[in-house]
């Protein structure tokens, strides 16, 4: 779920020099300022966080079968565009099962579970891509170990916050500020997008719909942490800065990703959003922030 400060006006092209008087923000039509399919992406979304609140509301545990399945559709299509963009072969019988014991482990072993998959992975790795010969081993490996880090790593410490006394109350102090965040981005952008944040990597994104995330997650973070977990408000507001930063840096590290493997999306199972690695591309990083600050913050 990319926030949406992602999603603001159009800015010139990077480098692009302006004449006197002209602004960075050229006038566009508003449809275009809206993005893609805004109707496909919004039915898509609420489908998804159906899925994920009843998953968490009916049996919480449910909610590691969703990550399992997310983690497992994204590992193959990140696979698939370094393989597309680069020419790089992540070996995806390696990294599907390790990504899913990964996942699994981390529910009954904790961190201990997290950590032992993830090395066992990269063990695997190491020995089944030997198969191929020396030719671009290192790239290959690291390409792997790397993917296996990004995704299932990252799900394993949603995992860890779902297994808490009060997983429920973490899970949703994870998730609301983030989408709070892309909302408020969305708004703030469109509206008041002026200033790019980073046109060398995502030219869409301004600090005007940062100002927006940062105020949307804050307060959704106040009241999450206040509301579901007993913390104190200011706690709320630090967790909930905090995670609209690793949510936004999120963002433009898969927006690098693309860039460098000369893609738009990640996939496209997903009519309005590409694919499923394009939705947790900010959740991903989140997830392990989000799991730091509460368990500093607000211990079980």
């Amino acid at each position: 779920m990319s926030t949406s400060a992602s999603r603001d006006l159009p800015f010139a092209a990077a480098g692009s020099p302006l004449t006197p008087g002209e602004s960075a923000v050229p006038r566009v039509p508003k449809s275009a300022r809206l993005g893609r399919n805004l109707f496909a992406a919004i039915a898509v979304g609420l489908s998804m966080g159906a899925i994920i609140l009843s998953s968490l509301l009916i049996v919480r545990f449910f909610f590691i079968a969703v990550l399992a399945v997310s983690a497992a559709i994204a590992t193959w299509e990140l696979a698939g565009a370094l393989r597309r963009g680069a020419g790089i072969e992540v070996p995806l019988p390696v990294v599907l099962v390790g990504g899913q014991l990964t996942i699994w482990l981390a529910w009954p072993f904790g961190v201990a579970g997290l950590a032992g998959s993830f090395a066992l992975t990269m063990v695997a790795t190491l020995l089944w891509r030997m198969r191929g010969g020396a030719s671009h081993y290192v790239r290959d490996v690291t390409a792997t170990v790397f993917t296996a880090a990004y995704v299932p790593m990252c799900c394993g410490f949603a995992v860890l916050m779902t297994v808490a006394p009060d997983g429920l109350g973490r899970i949703l102090t994870f998730m609301l500020p983030v989408i709070a965040s892309d909302v408020g981005g969305y708004a703030a952008g469109v509206l008041f997008g002026r200033h790019p944040m980073a046109p060398t990597i995502s030219p869409k994104k301004s600090w005007e719909g940062f100002a927006g995330s940062q105020l949307a997650g804050m307060a959704t973070g106040a009241l999450c942490v206040h509301l579901f977990l007993g913390g104190p408000w200011l706690v709320g507001v630090l967790t909930g800065s905090l995670l609209v930063v690793s949510a936004t840096l999120g963002d433009l590290v898969e927006s690098m990703i693309k860039r460098d493997l000369g893609i738009k999306d990640m996939g496209n199972l997903l009519p309005g959003h590409g694919g499923m690695m394009d939705r947790l591309d900010s959740l991903l990083p989140t997830a392990v922030v989000a799991w730091l600050v509460l368990s500093v913050l607000v211990p079980v």
